[in-house]
C-alpha cells in the first residue's frame, strides 16, 4: 500500500473506506480506563467527556450529521477514550447515522471493554464491525482473559471482529501471542498501528527509550520493521499494517479533500494539498471596505466573503495580489486547511503602499 502500509488476506471494511477518506471519524468521548502510555491523543480530547465530529468539537448529536454529510461520508469510525464507557451516547449515534443514512452507512468502533451487554446493546443498533484493543500486559493470554468471550460474543452477534493493537518494538513475543489468539478463535483481522510520538505521550515514550525514525516522522523507530515481520507470520488471519505516514497523507487528506470540495468559497483556491488560497485584509470596518472594493476596484460581491468568526474581510487571493499595493490596509495570502477548526498553514503579507 501507500506510505509503508501493506496487509495480508483481506482488509476489514472500515479500513477500505478509510483508505478512501470516506470515513467520519467521531470521537465519542476522549474518556478510558486503560490510560495506556503509549496513547497519542491529543489534550483537548484525551481524559475529557467531549465529542468530536473529525475536528469539529459537537455540542448537540445533530452536528455530527451535518459534518458527515460534508465529507459525504460513506461510513463512521467510533473512537475515544473508550465509546462503551459513554454506551448510551454511542447507540444514540449509531441509531441516529443509521436512521439518516441508511444500513449501508458502514460504522466500525474501537474499545478496551469486554462488557457483553454494552457490545449487545451496540450490536442490536446496528453496529458493522468492533475492533478490541487489548492492553500489552494480556497479549499473551488472551485465551484466558475476558476478551476471548467478548470477541466470541461479538462474533456470534454477526458483527465483523478483530483486534487492533499497536506495534510496540520490545514486544514482540506479546504480538506474537496475540495474532496466533485471533487466528484461533476466527477473528477477521489484526490491525497493527505505527507507535506514533504525539505532545502527549512523548514524555511517556522516552522514558522508555522510544525514539521517532527520523526528523520529518512522528512514528517511533523501529515500529514499521516490527510490524512487516509480523505479516510473514504463518497465519489465516488477515494482518494489515497501517504507519504513521499512511494516517495522514492518504487517510486524512483524501477526508480532507472530499471535505474542502463541499465547502470551498468562490473566492477560495483548492490546492493540490488539499488546502484552501484566500485573501485575507485586515479592517475595523468591514462593511466599508467592501463597498470601497466593490466601488474603487469593482470586485463583483462573490469574490468577497465576511469571515464572522474571525472578524476579518475575505477576498478572492488572485484579486488582493493585483489591488494590494494601493490599499492601505494590512492584506495577506492565507493558506487553510479545510477543516471545522480551519488550521491555518501560513500566512504571507502583501506590500501595501
Amino acid at each position: 500500500m501507500q506510505k509503508g502500509s501493506a496487509y495480508t488476506g483481506k482488509l476489514a471494511p472500515g479500513c477500505i473506506m478509510c483508505q478512501k477518506g470516506a470515513k467520519l471519524v467521531l470521537l465519542i468521548t476522549g474518556r478510558c480506563m486503560k490510560r495506556c502510555y503509549y496513547c497519542p491523543l491529543s489534550a483537548k480530547k484525551k481524559g475529557k467527556d467531549v465529542i468530536f465530529a473529525n475536528e469539529l468539537r459537537v455540542r448537540a448529536l445533530d452536528e455530527i450529521i451535518e459534518e458527515a454529510e460534508l465529507i459525504d461520508a460513506l461510513g463512521t469510525g467510533i473512537t475515544g477514550g473508550d465509546p462503551l464507557l459513554s454506551i448510551d451516547r454511542t447507540v444514540d449515534a449509531i441509531r441516529m447515522l443509521k436512521k439518516h443514512f441508511g444500513d449501508d452507512h458502514q460504522i466500525h468502533l474501537y474499545t478496551s471493554t469486554t462488557d457483553t451487554k454494552r457490545i449487545d446493546k451496540v450490536a442490536r443498533v446496528g453496529l458493522d464491525e468492533i475492533r478490541f484493543h487489548p492492553t500489552p500486559v494480556i497479549w499473551r493470554r488472551l485465551d484466558r482473559s475476558m476478551f476471548a468471550p467478548a470477541t466470541r460474543f461479538a462474533v456470534k452477534r454477526g458483527m465483523v471482529t478483530g483486534l487492533e493493537i499497536p506495534s510496540l518494538p520490545g514486544c514482540e513475543g506479546g504480538l506474537e501471542a496475540a495474532i496466533r489468539f485471533a487466528d484461533g478463535s476466527g477473528l477477521d483481522f489484526v490491525n497493527l498501528n505505527e507507535l506514533e510520538g504525539s505532545e502527549t505521550n512523548w514524555q511517556a515514550l522516552k522514558t522508555r527509550g522510544f525514539d521517532v525514525k527520523d526528523d520529518a516522522s512522528s512514528g517511533i523507530a523501529g515500529s514499521e520493521e516490527l510490524a512487516l515481520g509480523l505479516l510473514r507470520m504463518d497465519v489465516s488471519v488477515p494482518i494489515h499494517y497501517c504507519s504513521s505516514a499512511f494516517k495522514d497523507g492518504v487517510q486524512l487528506r483524501n477526508r480532507i479533500t472530499r471535505r474542502a470540495r463541499n465547502v470551498r468559497k468562490p473566492h477560495e483556491i483548492l490546492t493540490n494539498d488539499s488546502t484552501l488560497l484566500k485573501g485575507v485584509i485586515e479592517t475595523k470596518d468591514i462593511g466599508g471596505t467592501m463597498e470601497m472594493l466593490r466601488q474603487r476596484f469593482e470586485v463583483p460581491r462573490r469574490l468577497m466573503f465576511v469571515d464572522l468568526e474571525k472578524k476579518r474581510l475575505e477576498i478572492a487571493p488572485w484579486v488582493l495580489e493585483e489591488i494590494a499595493g494601493e490599499l492601505e490596509l494590512e492584506s495577506f495570502i492565507v493558506e487553510e486547511y479545510p477543516t471545522a477548526d480551519r488550521l491555518e498553514v501560513e500566512r504571507s503579507p502583501l506590500k501595501r503602499r
